[in-house]
């Protein structure tokens, strides 16, 4: 049965944590750089990715932590959106968008899969080991 031991061992919250990384490198270019709105606007929402996958692991309860893993799968239509307008003024070329649009819809499903298991999942909340750690643990 696999396990999480931290919310870094979730495969969205890798995908969330590369996508943010490849944002912010590409925000720092050209005019996008300096629409200093979309920018921010942009990074925060991929930082919420992460923040709330992180944020709902390290909650006692399922229910607190669906909770926050949907708001996560929001943040992603919000990257989504943004990459949208990013595009369309020109910040970013087609093959750019075509990558962050594929990379940010498959965090999404990911969130959405762990969502839907949790959901039908018996589990009542996360366990803590010998170790003091707390552990998720998942059948897929």
């Amino acid at each position: 049965m696999p396990s999480f031991k931290t919310f870094k061992d979730i495969n969205a919250w890798q995908q969330a944590r590369a996508l943010t990384k490849n944002i912010y490198a590409t925000s720092n270019n050209g005019a996008f750089a300096k629409d200093f709105a979309l920018r921010d606007q942009i990074r925060r929402a991929c930082i919420s990715i992460m923040a709330n996958i992180a944020e709902g692991y390290e909650r006692s309860g399922t229910g607190e932590f669906v909770q926050f893993l949907s708001m996560a799968k929001g943040s992603a239509g919000e990257v989504e959106s943004h990459l949208c307008v990013a595009f369309d003024l020109g910040y970013i070329d087609k093959a750019t968008f075509d990558q962050f649009s594929s990379d940010t819809a498959e965090t999404a499903r990911q969130i959405g899969a762990l969502i839907q298991y949790l959901r039908k999942s018996g589990i009542k909340g996360a366990s803590i080991n010998s170790s003091g750690l707390r552990v998720w643990c998942f059948e897929f």
